[in-house]
């Protein structure tokens, strides 16, 4: 329950500007904010669905529903895993930032196809193993937000002794490091 009011409040924040043709995140190529739209509504989804796959009892009391919304969770996961790869590698927040969204992209693609097709195969240890590490990938997200401001007050002292006053390269410091400890923590 915990976590499904984190996820609530998550796209509750984050989901508007979205709606109304806006971003938070600058435009680096022409089809950057086609794709960006894309990624956030299919990880949308996938945020949502994977909440009810991990969901205690629900595959055990209603194991039809743990199906249909398994495959909403794949059919969403994959085409989002695919636009964060594209746009990730091209970030306008430097190259730490970019080389962390593109391993948590694949990598969370990686295990939802491998998870879906381990169930198809009834190998149900595995799928739930890789479904799982697909779940967290997909939800990992949230705990970006939560480290890359604190990165921020934390390394704001450090600015001008580490980065030389350089406000573009303490930009790219804290979010490469605000992403890779938001996806590689909770994974």
């Amino acid at each position: 329950a915990a976590l499904a009011v984190v996820v609530v409040a998550f796209l509750a924040y984050s989901l508007p500007p979205y709606f109304t043709g806006g971003t938070r995140v600058p435009a680096t190529f022409a089809l950057h904010y086609p794709l960006l739209v894309a990624h956030v509504m299919f990880a949308s989804v996938a945020m949502v669905t994977a909440l009810a796959q991990i969901w205690p009892g629900l595959r055990a009391r209603r194991p039809v529903l743990h199906r249909r919304t398994g495959r909403i969770y794949v059919c969403t996961a994959i085409p989002a895993a695919g636009c964060a790869m594209v746009i990730g590698a091209a970030t306008p927040f430097g190259p730490v930032l970019a080389v962390s969204n593109v391993f948590l992209a694949s990598l969370w693609l990686w295990f939802t196809v491998n998870g879906y097709l381990a169930a198809r195969r009834r190998q149900f240890a595995k799928h739930r193993r890789d479904m799982i590490r697909s779940a967290t990938l997909a939800l990992s997200i949230i705990t970006n937000r939560i480290w890359t401001p604190v990165l921020v007050i934390t390394c704001q002292p450090l600015q001008d002794s580490m980065f030389g006053g350089n406000q573009e390269h303490f930009v790219w410091f804290v979010a490469g490091v605000g992403a890779w400890l938001g996806w590689s923590i909770p994974f």
